[in-house]
């Protein structure tokens, strides 16, 4: 029987969500194709990283929603933040990675950037206009 979650996100491009993992300070292993889990069964995944305490994670492409799902085993999940949070922190990260990339191809430049207490992030842009 298999133990694996599969959580559905918004997460729709690779290359943001690679950023936003490695912004936050995750590994990920694009070579690894797989998520280990309950008695050493494997599932497919497009992108994998291992989270301290020995947890294993991917997000693998769903074709039905066209956007990465998170697969992990819930039952063996250690790690300090709760699957939620870790997901929502993921998910905001993405956004931001999101906006940077779409405003610089617009020819935009962030001036000011605050960390605000609710945990948001505030961005100031400018466009020189020639």
């Amino acid at each position: 029987m298999s133990h694996f979650s599969t959580i559905k996100t918004q997460l729709r491009e690779a290359n943001p969500l690679i950023k936003a993992l490695n912004q936050l300070g995750y590994s990920i292993d694009q070579e690894k194709k797989f998520v280990k889990g309950y008695k050493g069964q494997f599932t497919a995944v497009d992108i994998s990283m291992d989270l301290p305490n020995n947890t294993k994670v991917g997000f693998k492409w769903d074709t039905n929603s066209n956007a990465f799902e998170l697969v992990t085993d819930l039952d063996l999940w250690k790690f300090d933040l709760p699957v939620e949070r870790f997901l929502s922190k993921i998910t905001q990260m993405y956004a931001y990675q999101t906006i940077i990339s779409k405003t610089e191809e617009e020819g935009y430049q962030i001036i000011e950037q605050k960390d605000q207490n609710d945990g948001s992030i505030e961005l100031v842009l400018t466009k020189w206009e020639s």
